[in-house]
């Protein structure tokens, strides 16, 4: 353990399991790799469970040292695997799940995922006093109290990557193009993306959908002698989807050519960037500090630059919200 660091560890942690759970996102295994190297860094022993919560309920434990997690900071999805458990959410199945940590000599857990697996972890923390960590692992950057979530970063860089493709094909055939990105319940990937890639409207779920003023904008574009067309729309939009929101504009300008494109779990993949890395390593160190320090039951995240701990039950009840400032440069940057 270095000594510069001096850590009380309450819990008397010895061992340290780490999950990832629910949809994959880019930098989840640099993420693996900054848990599990710290956490040898400070004196534990690692352990990695396989499948999520699905493989806790079953016992697939599988050692991890510093060679296990060499060469995978640049790869995406995750070396762990992921799978969602419909048993795990029963008591019966949360009580057979801390009783398999228990068998395995296992103390502490770190669970990468988004609000599910937080929903999860923050359970197996309440009911058996267990320390465990949650780490924001989601492109939706839909978790309160971290400016960015690992893989949000990606998942925007692959999403401004397509538009300038989609762009190329939309002018050189005269077509308005609706696309469609992730984003239930929040517009992030949406807005930013959006603007980053200059795109005529951006339909987002955190603002009602009026179709009149959408096509509207375009008619004026049209004036201007636009002769194509960008639309981005998380799936979460209330206008029902790129689908609908093209077949609405479509029944108006019958004369322009419009089409859809869903980039779905394209998404999720793909070598992480630079930032998402940097990102999951530094809440990787700050998750297995935190254990040692005698957190548990919080988010480790980061707020303006410095790592911050959330109670778990605040991370998924309380929605963060987009910048208003950058719904209105969207705006303005659209006409």
């Amino acid at each position: 353990m270095d000594s510069s660091f001096s850590f009380e560890n309450p819990y008397g942690l010895k061992k340290v399991a780490v999950l990832t759970s629910g949809g994959d996102s880019p930098g989840m295994n640099a993420c693996i790799r900054a848990v599990v190297r710290s956490g040898i860094y400070y004196g534990l022993e690692m352990v990695g469970v396989l499948r999520g919560y699905e493989g806790l309920l079953n016992g697939h434990f599988t050692p991890m040292d510093v060679r296990s997690v060499s060469n995978i900071i640049h790869r995406g999805g995750t070396i762990l695997k992921t799978a969602r458990s419909m048993e795990y959410k029963t008591p019966e199945g949360q009580e057979k799940a801390f009783q398999q940590l228990k068998d395995a000599g296992i103390d502490g857990l770190v669970a990468i995922g988004g609000d599910g697996t937080f929903r999860g972890a923050e359970v197996l923390a309440r009911r058996f006093n267990f320390p465990v960590i949650g780490l924001p692992g989601t492109i939706d950057n839909d978790l309160y109290g971290t400016d960015f979530t690992i893989g949000y970063d990606t998942a925007t860089n692959t999403v401004v990557e397509c538009i300038d493709k989609i762009r190329d094909t939309a002018d050189a055939h005269s077509r308005l193009f609706f696309v469609e990105v992730m984003g239930r319940d929040a517009g992030f990937i949406a807005i930013n993306s959006g603007i980053a890639a200059g795109t005529e409207a951006i339909l987002i779920p955190e603002e009602k959908t009026d179709i009149d003023k959408l096509v509207e904008k375009l008619r004026i574009g049209r004036e201007n002698n636009k002769t194509s067309g960008l639309v981005i729309v998380a799936e979460g939009d209330d206008g029902g989807g790129a689908i609908e929101a093209a077949r609405k504009v479509g029944e108006v300008f019958s004369d322009y050519e419009t089409k859809v494109t869903i980039l779905g779990h394209i998404q999720r993949g793909g070598s992480p960037s630079c930032f998402d890395r940097v990102l999951a390593s530094r809440l990787g160190v700050a998750a297995i500090e935190g254990l040692l320090e005698g957190q548990s039951r919080v988010m480790a995240g980061l707020i303006n630059n410095k790592i911050v701990y959330t109670p778990l039950s605040k991370a998924t009840k309380q929605n963060p919200e987009i910048d208003s400032d950058l719904i209105r440069i969207a705006k303005i940057l659209s006409i």
